[in-house]
């Protein structure tokens, strides 16, 4: 456990926020290898298989993000006030809902998997490989929502370097059993997904080993009928199902996206599946400072300093908005190159060539909503979270039944900007709220 920053530098944040950046960039790596060995085998189906069957389980598995987001702020707050007790606490309490909620999402996973594929439109051929490989992943669920509370605890604790060797064995496993089990041994999309669940369970064994103190103390600390206490596990469970609505709204908005690109043809699917890894690349490499605003102002806010809460939201937001340019120039210079590199298709590279320009001004859009999730995140005030993510997600909606008709895929991506703008706006006006309820007082 890490000391307590007595003050909040430019230093500080880069020490949170670059192991994070290293580690969430090598997670959309691993949906671009599986796109990458999958757009190497004959058509374009395999490729929308994948998109289609991770589409599937961004519902399924970010649907449950609560159980990072909502243990990062729990425990950056106990954190910030010294309150080792409730640390214990809530470990115990966020781990027995990841294991009752991966248990169920693993038994009633082949019919919400046959909901989902009937929701979507695509071809035959689509749905059956998408099936094939959800149906493999979704035995993976307690492992991974394991690694979700994991990482949030990690996170929480301001312990970003053990972060980042979690994520690495995580995404490194499953690139080479990626190539293997699909370049080598040729099993296809259903590779892909046996990759993945291998990844899961060694990732959560070694994330157990890595908290094996914390968590041995909290065992020692907390009996299970305290853990159960029915007010603080529903106060848990309340603060969770806001940012579970946001996250669903957030994730149905990025399905919404595929299935809408889905009705325009397997070229447009492919050619957006391809391009949202890049959005993937953007958004989880500047998550690496919402994650570092999540933690430094969960901790100024459990210790009430308003001073280091500022100062936290301030360098983070700097440095995130300069990477956001950053990543924006190297998509303008360099985009039509790694465009390349997922598929040997001509057409499909084509197509996604032709919708870069969206890619381009997307971080730059992207930044102000990101880090707003962070402090809302860090501080608890998930209400506020989940009623800007309602608003702007109605609006969403509206402007794709208003765009798509007369503009097609670019109409598509024109709300999805637009969105994304949307969901920073909604979040700002809810912002003085926090403030309010920050002492005044200096550190």
């Amino acid at each position: 456990m890490s000391e307590h920053p007595s003050q909040i530098t430019h230093r500080t944040i880069w020490m949170l926020a670059g192991p994070i950046i290293l580690s969430n960039i090598s997670v959309p790596l691993v949906g671009a290898v599986d796109t990458a060995v999958v757009g190497h085998l004959p058509g374009a189906a395999s490729i929308g298989a994948v998109a289609l069957g991770a589409l599937i389980f961004g519902f399924l598995y970010w649907g449950f993000g609560f159980l990072r987001m909502g243990t990062t702020g729990f425990i950056a707050r106990a954190y910030g006030a010294n309150d080792p007790t409730e640390e214990s606490r809530i470990i115990c309490r966020v781990f027995i809902l990841a294991l009752i909620c991966g248990l169920l999402l693993a038994a009633l996973g082949r019919p919400v998997i046959y909901l989902a594929l009937n929701l979507i439109e695509s071809s035959e051929q689509v749905e059956s490989l998408a099936a094939e490989y959800a149906l493999i992943r979704i035995w993976s669920a307690p492992a991974t929502l394991c690694v979700y509370v994991i990482t949030g605890i990690l996170i929480g604790l301001q312990n970003t370097r053990s972060v980042l060797v979690l994520q690495l064995i995580l995404n490194i496993t499953n690139v080479v059993l990626d190539l293997w089990f699909v370049i080598i041994l040729e099993f296809g999309v259903s590779g892909v997904a046996w990759a993945t669940l291998i990844a899961e369970y060694l990732a959560a064994i070694c994330g157990f080993w890595i908290l094996r103190k914390p968590i041995s103390i909290a065992i020692a600390q907390i009996s299970l009928r305290e853990a159960l206490e029915v007010e603080p596990m529903l106060a848990l469970i309340r603060s969770n199902t806001h940012i579970l609505v946001r996250t669903l709204c957030l994730v149905f908005s990025f399905a919404f996206f595929t299935a809408q690109g889905a009705k325009l043809g397997e070229v447009i699917l492919a050619a957006n599946a391809i391009l949202m890894h890049l959005h993937s690349f953007m958004a989880y490499g500047l998550d690496g400072f919402a994650h570092a605003a999540e933690a430094l102002t969960g901790s100024a806010y459990g210790a009430g300093s308003r001073g280091r809460f500022k100062k936290a939201v301030k360098l983070s937001t700097v440095w995130a908005a300069v990477t956001a340019v950053i990543t924006g120039v190297i998509y303008m210079k360099f985009g039509e190159q790694i465009l390349g590199l997922f598929s040997n298709q001509s057409m499909v590279i084509s197509a996604a060539i032709t919708f870069l320009p969206w890619m381009i001004i997307a971080p730059i859009v992207s930044v102000w909503s990101f880090q707003l999730d962070g402090v809302f995140i860090g501080t608890g005030h998930t209400r506020a979270m989940r009623n800007a993510m309602l608003i702007s997600t109605g609006c969403y909606l509206f402007l794709v039944w208003m765009l798509l008709p007369p503009l097609g895929n670019h109409g598509l991506f024109l709300a999805l900007t637009i969105f994304m703008f949307l969901r920073a706006f909604t979040l700002w006006l809810y912002y003085p709220g926090i403030l309010k309820d920050i002492p005044e007082e200096p550190d």
